[in-house]
C-alpha cells in the first residue's frame, strides 16, 4: 500500500476547494452581470418611455379644438385600394396622337400598432401572395401637427389601354408590354397647427373636437420612367418639382364625427421631360399652368374607444403643351380602416 504524504493531500484538498469557490464566484458574477444588464435595459426602456410620453403629451395645441387620446396604444386594421392612369397627347411630325393607359387596381390589407405616436405596421397584397400580380408599391406617410408628407412609389407592368395616331389604326396596349416606375411626393406645413389637425383625420393620434381650418404651404415632386415594348419603341422620362399652397378644413358636424377636405395645388418650377418614338424625340415645351395637385379627404366616426373611417389621397399632374406633347398623370389611394385604443 502506497501512502500519499499529508502535505500533498492537503494541497489537493485546497485545489478542489479553490476550484469550487472559483466556480461559485463565476456563477455569482454571471448572475450579478445579467441582473445588471436587466436593470440597465429596464432603465433605458423607462427613460425611452418617459421621453415618448413627454413628447406625446406635450402642449402646443388649443385643447378646445384638439386633444390627445387618453390612451397610449392604438391598434388599427386597414384595407387599401389604389390605382393610376396616364394620358398623353401631342403631335409627331405633324400627326396628332393620343393614348390612355390605366393600371390594374391594387388591393392590400394591413395591421398596425401605435404606442405613444410611434407606429409599426405590416401590409400584405393577396394578389402577390397568390402569384397573380408581381407589381410593387410602397406607401410612406407621416402626418404631423406642423409638418407631414406622403411618398408613393410604384413599379408596375399591369397597365392596359390604347394608342391612336393619325393615319394608323388604334393599337390596344396589353399587359406586360408597358413598364412604368412612378414616384409621388407631397410635403406640407400647417399654419394653424394649434387648432387644425391632419393626424386627427389620417392617423387618429389626435382628436378634433371642434371645426377648424388652416392655410397650408406645400412642395411636391413627381418622377416617372415609362417604357413601351412595341415595334417602334416608346419611352417617357420626367422629373418635376413644384411649390405652392392650399387650404385644409376639419369639420365636426356632431359628437364623434370628423370630415376632412384639403387641396394643395403647386406650380411646377423645375421640369425635365422627354418622350421618344423609336429614334424620334418629341420636344416638351412649357405650357402655363403646369401643376401638381394633391387632394385629401377623410370621414371618421369615433365612439367609446373605437373608430371607423375612410380616407383618400389623390395626386394629379399635367405638364407640356398638347401642340407638341402634353402628359397627364393621376394616382389615387382609398383606405378604409377600423381601430380601437387601449
Amino acid at each position: 500500500m502506497i501512502r500519499i504524504p499529508r502535505p500533498i493531500l492537503a494541497l489537493r484538498r485546497t485545489k478542489r476547494l479553490m476550484s469550487g469557490k472559483g466556480l461559485l464566484a463565476t456563477t455569482l458574477l454571471a448572475v450579478m452581470w445579467s441582473q445588471s444588464l436587466t436593470l440597465s435595459a429596464q432603465s433605458l426602456l423607462h427613460k425611452a418611455d418617459s421621453l415618448l410620453t413627454a413628447r406625446y403629451r406635450k402642449g402646443g395645441v388649443d385643447t378646445t379644438y384638439v386633444v390627445r387620446p387618453k390612451t397610449n396604444w392604438t391598434i388599427r386594421a386597414r384595407l387599401n385600394v389604389s390605382g393610376q392612369e396616364i394620358e398623353d397627347e401631342g403631335h409627331d411630325q405633324g400627326q396628332y396622337f393620343k393614348s390612355e393607359i390605366e393600371a390594374k387596381r391594387k388591393t392590400t390589407v394591413s395591421l398596425g400598432v401605435t404606442y405613444l405616436g410611434v407606429s409599426l405596421s405590416v401590409a400584405l397584397n393577396p394578389a402577390n401572395l397568390s402569384g397573380k400580380d408581381h407589381d410593387y408599391e410602397l406607401n410612406l406617410n407621416l402626418y404631423g401637427r406642423r409638418f407631414g408628407f406622403d411618398v408613393i412609389y410604384q413599379d408596375a407592368k399591369n397597365f392596359k389601354g390604347w394608342y391612336d395616331q393619325e393615319g394608323m389604326a388604334r393599337m390596344d396596349l396589353q399587359e406586360d408590354i408597358l413598364k412604368v416606375k412612378t414616384m409621388n411626393l407631397n410635403a406640407y406645413y400647417v399654419f394653424n397647427h394649434r387648432r387644425f389637425s391632419y393626424p386627427a383625420a389620417f392617423t387618429q393620434s389626435y382628436i378634433q373636437r371642434r371645426s377648424a381650418g388652416s392655410f397650408l404651404l406645400a412642395a411636391s415632386y413627381m418622377g416617372q420612367n415609362a417604357t413601351l415594348d412595341w415595334e417602334e419603341g416608346w419611352k417617357l422620362k420626367m422629373n418635376n418639382f413644384s411649390l405652392g399652397g392650399g387650404y385644409g378644413y376639419n369639420f365636426v358636424p356632431g359628437k364623434g364625427w370628423l370630415l376632412h377636405l384639403s387641396a394643395l395645388p403647386t406650380f411646377i418650377v423645375y421640369s425635365k421631360t422627354s418622350m421618344k418614338f423609336g429614334d424620334d424625340k418629341v420636344p416638351m415645351h412649357y405650357q402655363f399652368p403646369e401643376v401638381i395637385i394633391t387632394a385629401r379627404a377623410a370621414a371618421l366616426y369615433q365612439w367609446s374607444n373605437k373608430f371607423l373611417g375612410l380616407s383618400m389621397v389623390y395626386n394629379y399632374t399635367n405638364i407640356g403643351d398638347k401642340d407638341d406633347l402634353a402628359v397627364y398623370n393621376s394616382k389615387w389611394r382609398i383606405r378604409t380602416f377600423f381601430g380601437f385604443r387601449l
